[in-house]
């Protein structure tokens, strides 16, 4: 057996806070450079395009309709035209590209997800996966995903899986992209977390919590990790301390920021690290290194009692209505890809 051998970029940068026009011009000229320095494959944070929403976290809900509203008109839908500028990019520099977004969708001018896509070289969308569950204030903004994206995407340069955040604490979705063969790991993370002021000593540490949950799926699938975390600008700084509140600014300033990394499949950190400043971190994955410690613990194949643990997957795009194809107007019946009709295939990795 002879595995591909990768080189793999990690883009921790800034979004152009709650402007997806020009986050996803960024973001293609992100994927070019990367592209020029031999990376095959370009990986960005969560919700990079508009920006996480960290307001959630600042102020009460109902200080927050006016950033929700921009929130929502700078989410983009999956097959709209921003999106169709990043698999453009992606088609042109021959790269595949894993994109954490903020989704809209057609049918409602509310709902939006926490999403992340994986594009192959040839521009088209791999993967499209939705959050499950929105992790504490988040759930005052997404609305909770589905299994529909649970899914490992095969390509030449080896299976490619994608969990968001707080997903990578979940041991069954991690589990459910093992059972795949997943071979290389995108985690997509903020660049900031808060949950409680910083003095307090007790706020959640992102460069701590992400470096455990990102490591322990490398050890426990034997794959190899992309920890890719957000930056906070000072333009994102400033539009979240405009409103002149200390404590915001107190929570901004001190809060523990995420790091970008790289980790082998013994959990091992390899490759560049980026945590105080923007730009792209670059690393090579041999994926014969998986082979090795398959050996010691293989969770998919023999180190495990499938007539004991029994697990389903059930990978239904949810939808919030179903027309019946003799209603009178089932001809007006919204694209399947655009609202997510039920996709009846399901995995059952036991």
């Amino acid at each position: 057996m002879n595995l591909p051998i990768v080189k793999v970029a990690a883009v921790h940068a800034a979004p152009v806070y709650m402007d997806a026009a020009a986050t996803v011009s960024k973001a293609v000229a992100l994927i070019e450079e990367a592209a020029r320095h031999g990376a095959e494959l370009v990986a960005f944070p969560e919700s990079f395009v508009p920006g996480f929403p960290v307001w959630a976290a600042l102020w009460a809900p109902i200080y927050n309709h006016d950033w929700f509203r921009r929130m929502v008109s700078n989410s983009i839908l999956v097959n709209g035209p921003e999106m169709a500028q990043i698999q453009g990019a992606a088609r042109r520099n021959g790269v595949f590209v894993s994109l954490g977004f903020s989704e809209s969708t057609e049918v409602s001018v509310g709902c939006i997800w926490n999403s992340n896509v994986i594009v192959g070289d040839d521009g088209a969308i791999l993967n499209h996966h939705r959050k499950l569950v929105p992790t504490f204030y988040e759930k005052m903004v997404w609305a909770a995903g589905d299994g529909h994206g649970l899914r490992v995407s095969d390509t030449r340069i080896g299976r490619l899986g994608a969990l968001i955040c707080g997903e990578n604490t979940n041991p069954l979705a991690r589990y459910s992209l093992a059972a795949q063969g997943e071979q290389i790991h995108i985690s997509a993370w903020p660049a900031i977390w808060p949950t409680r002021m910083p003095s307090s000593g007790m706020n959640f540490d992102n460069l701590a919590a992400n470096r455990i949950r990102a490591g322990g799926h490398s050890f426990e699938a034997k794959v190899f990790g992309i920890l890719n975390a957000g930056f906070m600008d000072k333009t994102m700084f400033d539009a979240l301390a405009a409103s002149g509140d200390h404590q915001a600014v107190e929570v901004l300033e001190n809060t523990p920021r995420a790091a970008t990394q790289f980790l082998d499949p013994t959990g091992a950190v390899i490759g560049d690290t980026l945590q105080a400043e923007e730009g792209i971190a670059y690393a090579t994955f041999d994926l014969n290194d998986c082979i090795e410690p398959k050996q010691f613990h293989d969770i998919v194949g023999y180190y495990n009692r499938f007539d004991i643990f029994n697990v389903e997957i059930d990978r239904r795009r949810l939808a919030p209505v179903k027309f019946s194809p003799d209603n009178a107007n089932a001809k007006a019946e919204p694209r399947g890809d655009r609202i997510g009709i039920a996709d009846p295939t399901s995995i059952d990795v036991a």
